[in-house]
């Protein structure tokens, strides 16, 4: 199969980018202008990359069209962290620049578009999101999701293409963002310092990247896979607990600053993915315990740093 991935460089997609060539597939990877490929270091020779903006994506209409992808695998975004949740740019950008990739695959052949949106499209729920739940996103961010999820399914049910939309919920591993809670935890104790947190009360259902990346795969390759899906591990772990992990794989001896952040005013104390759809259409299921996946993400920076 032919594969064209938007946001390859990024976390997620630099893994999906490495599972899909492992399985011969022809990847075609969509990164900005300016992007930073160290993600992508180990497969650069083996993917083909076209370097443009997700809101000038027609610039790119021939070069997507001699790629001939069979699937879409929509990743890129601005502004996936909480500072920018109510840029204007979420729509400016991101949505109209989605719409505009949609139009721009679509003229080239493709016959399948897979969307990875998120579980802020939901709201403020508490406790197994299932698919069927209604949405309230709060944010820009969250909106801006679901109105490109709800769109492309749309457009893809007029222009014959299969659509498969992801609704995922967190991810974490080696090469992360460090701007997220698990590897800016990991980095703080690295340098031997005391991580400020919240009372860390709230259960979070986080994903290890490369079962994220291998549920993408399946989603692509299985027919049947039609419609709106839940990502996540299915499971909700503490996050006092977790950080106490990280803590203990670092050193057990060191401090964690449990408490000294508030709650913001919005916090949900309880965010688990009900997968069971996704699951049953595909065969996939999670791999990787938190303890493993932890255990390897702080090799990783451990490893980077000493380096």
């Amino acid at each position: 199969m032919r594969f064209l991935i938007t946001g390859a460089s990024g976390h997620l997609g630099s893994y999906l980018t490495k599972r899909l060539v492992e399985e011969g597939a022809a990847v075609f990877a969509l990164v900005r202008e300016r992007s930073d490929l160290w993600r992508l270091a180990g497969v650069l020779s083996e993917i083909d990359v076209l370097r443009g903006d997700l809101a000038n994506s027609s610039s790119l209409a021939g070069a997507i069209r001699d790629a001939a992808p069979d699937v879409v695998v929509h990743l890129a975004w601005h502004g996936v962290t909480s500072e920018y949740r109510n840029d204007r740019e979420q729509v400016s950008l991101n949505l109209t620049g989605s719409l505009e990739l949609f139009h721009t695959v679509q003229s080239a052949g493709c016959a399948c578009w897979i969307g990875v949106g998120t579980q802020a499209e939901y709201g403020p729920y508490t406790g197994v999101i299932t698919e069927d739940f209604a949405t309230w996103p709060q944010t820009a961010y969250g909106l801006a999701k679901l109105c490109t999820g709800l769109l492309t399914r749309k457009l893809c049910e007029l222009a014959g293409m299969r659509y498969v939309w992801l609704r995922l919920f967190a991810t974490y591993g080696p090469k992360d963002d460090e701007r997220h809670l698990i590897p800016r935890v990991i980095k703080q104790l690295l340098s031997r310092e005391a991580p400020p947190l919240t009372p860390g009360e709230q259960l979070w259902d986080y994903l290890y990247v490369e079962d994220a990346a291998e549920a993408i795969r399946l989603a692509a390759i299985t027919p049947q896979a039609h419609g709106i899906y839940n990502l996540g591990s299915g499971k909700a772990h503490e996050v006092r607990s977790i950080v106490e992990r990280i803590r203990d794989l670092i050193d057990p001896s060191l401090p964690l600053g449990i408490g000294e952040l508030p709650y913001p005013l919005d916090q949900v104390m309880h965010l688990q993915a009900d997968i069971s759809a996704l699951s049953a259409v595909t065969g996939w299921a999670p791999e990787f315990e938190l303890d493993e996946g932890l255990r390897s993400t702080v090799d990783w920076y451990r490893s980077a740093y000493a380096t």
